[in-house]
């Protein structure tokens, strides 16, 4: 039953969008029919509401869809969404304040004497309008109703300048700040989630441990990372449409002639183009730049863009011949300022400790009233003239209010195809394709490109997207990345929006056309673009480097790094640093070599000893990464052979666990029959036999299993095994090695931190002999505090530790704290000696050494990934690798 209520389901939900029943009304009004009917069929047929549901009632599954909505805004990790009507506002600011014209002029100028000159500026200004509005259908618009008549007056084949307009126009579909993008981050944040559960669950089941390593675990994805890994695709994208309408313009002049520029190129060319191009450049610059530096979040980038389409809106639309570029400049330079005054001093309000940081707070503040009065200035002009900012504040709502609107039918519609069975269905449909993941992944992106044909971008990211993308992110033989699953699913989408017959951005564009533009000249303008979208989706997907290379740039390079040490980077940092091993071996045997010649003598015993060890144990190294190496070779040899029978097993044994769940659902049904009188004797039986067939099932499943499984299975879980063992090996060795040579660089590099304590100490005898016991006490604690902070004064503390314990009791002996006192000022004194001769003398060595040892076996104990090291662990780890063995 409950796959026919599934049916019904979708079959509404098609049936009112063929009616052109609003979509944002179509998706929940699908569902709560759907659930209604299932529950009052199961309360008049069955006796229970819940009756004809996969699991669940119809109260869960009705307050669901909200309930998962209301976590999009109530959850600190989930408010990308907040972002959406900022980039709208912006988007549509600077399409109001005819910013777009200005670019088109500039670049049909620029370009224009170019053999397809003006298609090509047609492409440049698309970029530009998708990297500050990202609204397909209004750049579509914006781009028909402004270049379209130029490029046919300039006697442009109508279906090359059709094809051009609608290919760029889509381009708000990848190039960020894209809405299609930051709602795709959002629903595969939660996909991820579900795909490393789903991961966790299937790692128990089949090798009996509790923990899945960190390096298995699959990758999600925010919406900064999502617009970093389209930044590669969007820009080869419009390279590919360029080089294209090139060619054409080459091979065959009459379909882009060039149009030259009459005027000439003089001063008042130069500031015409650079008034049209820096401005928006700049705010492209700054909203893209704050996100991917890590300045700022994905929503206070979309903040800084609001306030960028105002301050541009400002000056553009304003029809005054006085103080025109006034408050724009303003604002520019305060904020200029403001950057500088930060660059200058540390300001923490709480914390104004210098003269400096108090005039620097001061010049702050001032620059901040400037910049408010430099958008209010802006705002009242864009409020005044044309009642600009009323229309764009009402587009704003009412684009916003569709997506969310929709958001929520999307929530309640995905509520109520699991409520029936859907999603395990997909799941289970997905899972038994043969070829594995790519044959699931070439299947979904071909509905979703279909879908593309019927549904809004909006649509298909919220309802298929949650469906699918669990399925294919917790594949293991693809191991793909959220970022590039996403990537993937923009680029088809904006394919499938200039597919004829039902592609969007052809409706777009044919409702601004002039009436010489035949629809058939639009059909056959955008059917090379299609191909070249197809082209670039083919490239990124056997490419995945070009998605997720920068987003893992910018994560390793940041200030919130992981340090060397994370288990996440483990296999691309040692195949870096086992390459620089192979390099380098003679430069670091014979380091270590020089550094054991030095004389130690003016280190305490202990220290020499510790030293002289790890540099013994350094030596040892290679002869552990060669015991990886080899085992290394012999998995992969292994491998080779033992993927195929792995895969093979593994199907049959993922097939015998869902006939195991299967049975289980009919046992439940057995023993609930024991206190529902509504099951009936024949449900019983029919529950039986099922049970029975299953069972017959699972044993020719497990008679297909070949006979050497568990033999070769057994082999290689022990190579891997000594694998596993050989690293861990390797770490231990090297972590061990480096630290105390790391321990003993930190203890000498700075005696004169310890010289600094003496007269600290000193002073213990005025509070012993001027204060009573508990306050002499408290006041030695803190000092104690202060040396534990000290390298190299463990001992001396340890001697001020015993002053302050003298002090205990009822009979505080004084003179036993003041000994105490003497002997750590005498023990300081020693340290002191020591660790001043031996900076002289064993610190330059000892940094040397360092210098030969930080990229190698000490990398995994520094702080962070030098630049160079980051970047290979980057490019590493942009590529895609099959982990279905480790299943």
């Amino acid at each position: 039953m409950e796959l026919l209520f599934l049916t019904l389901l979708v079959c509404l939900m098609v049936g009112a969008l063929i009616s052109g029943f609003p979509v944002a009304f179509a998706l929940p009004g699908s569902a709560i029919l759907s659930i209604s009917l299932a529950a009052l069929c199961g309360w008049l047929f069955a006796g229970d509401s819940s009756a004809y549901f996969a699991d669940g009632g119809p109260t869960q599954w009705l307050s669901a869809g909200v309930t998962n909505f209301r976590s999009l805004y109530w959850e600190v990790e989930r408010d990308t969404l907040i972002a959406i009507p900022l980039f709208i506002f912006m988007g549509i600011m600077l399409q109001r304040s005819r910013i777009a014209e200005d670019l088109l002029v500039a670049m049909a100028q620029l370009f224009g004497p170019v053999p397809g000159g003006l298609g090509i500026s047609v492409v440049l200004v698309g970029a530009l309008l998708a990297a500050t509005t990202g609204i397909v259908g209004a750049t579509v618009v914006a781009m028909g109703m402004i270049s379209l008549p130029a490029m046919l007056r300039n006697k442009y084949d109508t279906s090359l300048a059709t094809g051009t307009i609608c290919a760029s126009g889509t381009l708000g579909q990848i190039i960020p700040p894209s809405i299609v993008l930051i709602i795709l981050a959002d629903q595969l944040s939660s996909a991820a989630d579900q795909a490393s559960t789903m991961r966790a669950t299937e790692y128990r089941e089949i090798t009996g441990e509790f923990s899945m390593p960190s390096h298995l675990d699959v990758v999600s994805a925010s919406a900064g990372d999502m617009f970093m890994g389209a930044i590669i695709p969007g820009l080869m994208l419009v390279g590919i449409y360029i080089l294209y309408i090139l060619i054409t313009a080459i091979l065959k002049p009459k379909l882009a002639p060039p149009v030259p520029y009459d005027g000439a190129y003089d001063r008042q060319f130069l500031w015409n183009v650079l008034k049209a191009l820096v401005p928006p450049l700049a705010l492209i610059f700054i909203v893209l730049g704050s996100i991917l530096g890590g300045v700022a979040t994905v929503n206070q980038a979309g903040a800084i863009g609001a306030v960028g389409a105002i301050l541009m809106g400002g000056y553009r639309i304003f029809k005054g011949d006085r103080h025109v570029y006034t408050p724009a400049l303003l604002g520019v330079a305060a904020v200029i300022g403001i950057v500088l005054v930060l660059s200058f001093w540390d300001i923490n309000v709480k914390n104004l400790t210098t003269s400096g940081q108090v005039f620097g707070f001061i010049l702050a503040v001032a620059l901040t009233i400037v910049l408010f009065i430099s958008i209010g200035w802006s705002t009242w002009r864009v409020f005044k003239t044309h009642n600009t900012l009323n229309e764009v504040m009402t587009e704003t709502v009412k684009t916003t209010s569709m997506v969310f609107v929709i958001l929520i039918g999307a929530a309640m519609l995905t509520a109520a195809f699991r409520a029936f069975g859907g999603e395990e269905l997909v799941r289970h449909a997905l899972t038994s394709l043969p070829g594995g993941f790519w044959t699931q992944f070439i299947v979904v992106m071909l509905v979703i490109f279909l879908l593309g044909f019927f549904l809004d971008f909006i649509e298909i990211a919220v309802v298929v997207v949650p469906l699918v993308a669990p399925i294919l992110l917790a594949a293991p033989d693809a191991n793909i990345s959220a970022v590039w699953l996403g990537v993937m699913i923009g680029l088809n989408m904006q394919t499938s929006f200039l597919t004829p017959p039902f592609g969007f951005a052809l409706f777009y564009l044919r409702g601004v056309a002039p009436k010489v533009v035949k629809t058939l000249d639009i059909y056959k303008g955008v059917v090379p673009f299609i191909g070249l979208q197809l082209l670039a989706l083919l490239i990124v997907g056997l490419i995945p480097p070009l998605v997720n290379y920068l987003p893992n740039r910018i994560y390793l390079t940041s200030e919130n790094a992981p340090p060397p040490l994370n288990p996440k980077l483990q296999q691309c940092l040692e195949r870096n640093v086992f390459a620089n091993y192979q390099r380098n071996e003679g430069n670091i045997l014979a380091a270590i070599d020089t550094m054991a010649r030095v004389d130690l003598s003016a280190l305490p015993d202990d220290l020499q000893s510790s030293l002289a060890a790890a540099l013994t144990q350094s030596s040892g190294t290679f002869a552990l990464v060669d015991s990886v190496n080899a085992a290394s070779d012999v998995i992969d040899q292994a491998s080779k052979a033992f993927a195929p029978l792995h895969i093979q097993v593994r199907g049959i044994e993922s097939d015998i666990r869902r006939l195991h769940n299967d049975i289980k659902i009919h046992e439940e049904l057995i023993d609930e029959a024991r206190f529902d009188a509504t099951i009936s004797s024949a449900d019983i039986a029919q529950a039986e036999a099922s049970i029975a067939t299953l069972n017959e099932g699972i044993r020719e499943l497990n008679r297909s299993i070949p006979l050497s499984w568990e033999a070769e299975n057994a082999t290689y879980q022990v190579l891997l095994n000594d694998l596993q063992k050989a690293q861990r090996a390797y770490r231990n060795h090297v972590d061990n090695a480096y630290r105390p040579i790391q321990a003993l660089i930190d203890l000498l590099a700075n005696p004169e931190s310890l010289a600094q304590l003496e007269q600290q100490i000193e002073r213990i005898d005025g509070i012993v002999l001027n204060n009573d016991a508990d306050t002499a006490m408290d006041l030695i604690k803190d000092l104690s505090g202060k040396i534990g902070e000290v390298t190299g004064a463990d001992q001396v503390g340890v001697l001020v530790n015993k002053a302050r314990r003298a002090l205990r009791g009822d009979t505080p002996n004084k003179a036993e704290a003041i000994l105490y006192k003497n002997q750590a000022i005498d023990q300081l004194v020693t340290d002191l000696a020591w660790m001043r001769q031996a900076n002289q003398q064993i610190l330059p060595a000892l940094q040397v050494l360092e210098q030969n040892l930080n990229d190698t076996i000490g990398v995994r104990l520094q702080p962070r990934l030098t630049e160079k090291l980051a970047l290979s662990v980057a490019a590493c780890q942009s590529v895609h690798e099959d982990v279905s063995l480790s299943f």
